[in-house]
């Protein structure tokens, strides 16, 4: 993914010893997950909820999760929450959306029309009662100085579950998911979080972001290392979502 947010698990495909092994191409979320269905891809971090979607074999360990806020993946209302009756929804997303769908269902009782939309604020809200907005655009904008209502999505299913969410994993057609590279992608990771500091000064200024935001975002935030417990945050989500009773939108999402 193309979002700040995966910066620590390349990060050693990019300067560590991991550099030159993959092909790498960066792409907002529901852009990997299309290349991987239509094979341009042979890996990727894919949206999560893509694992009931898709028929792929996880690289274990690495990924992106959160145990509280996420801080960009936000939930901008115009309205009161139980008001919401629309919802415009980043177009890079796929598992926020249906975070959305069961936070907005389980916590607000409201069930929004969902709907597609690039991720400008203004225009969002424009359409719609709420904005969903994810990675980098997210990150822009600051609930403490919000004139809206915000919803830091990570807080919201913590908060109704005490799990951590997964938002993302590295996932691979099966087969290709050998030891070997498992450990390459592990490693990558590993080199990305022991330099945390590193990557903040080169990405802060690369993606407009303040240094202070990005580091506190990749230190405090983001979870890139994943265990036991984060997988049965991202089972009970698969559970939540496929319970819903919300209706779907068109596949974009």
């Amino acid at each position: 993914m193309s979002y700040l947010n995966t910066a620590p698990l390349v990060w050693g495909m990019l300067h560590g010893a991991q550099e030159g092994l993959f092909d790498l191409d960066f792409q907002v979320p529901s852009e990997c997950a299309r290349r991987l269905a239509s094979r341009a891809a042979d890996i990727g971090i894919v949206p999560s909820i893509e694992l009931t979607r898709q028929d792929l074999e996880i690289i274990p360990g690495a990924g992106i999760a959160s145990h509280g806020a996420v801080r960009s993946i936000l939930l901008v209302a115009r309205r009161p929450v139980a008001a919401i009756r629309t919802l415009a929804a980043d177009e890079g997303s796929r598992t926020s959306v249906e975070l959305a769908r069961v936070v907005l269902e389980r916590r607000y009782g409201v069930a929004p029309e969902i709907f597609s939309h690039p991720p400008d604020l203004d225009a969002m809200l424009a359409a719609a009662d709420a904005a969903l907005l994810i990675g980098d655009s997210a990150l822009r904008v600051d609930p403490a100085h919000a004139i809206y209502t915000v919803l830091d999505l990570g807080t919201e299913w913590t908060a109704m579950t005490g799990l951590p969410m997964v938002f993302a994993v590295w996932a691979g057609r099966p087969g290709l998911i050998t030891p070997e590279v498992t450990e390459a992608f592990l490693a990558s990771c590993r080199f990305g979080r022991a330099n945390l500091e590193d990557i903040t000064v080169r990405e802060a200024p690369a993606r407009h972001l303040p240094l202070d935001l990005v580091r506190e975002y990749l230190e405090r935030n983001v979870i890139n290392e994943l265990g036991p417990v984060e997988d049965r945050g991202m089972r009970l989500f698969f559970e939540y979502a496929a319970s819903s009773t919300f209706s779907r939108p068109g596949a974009s999402l």
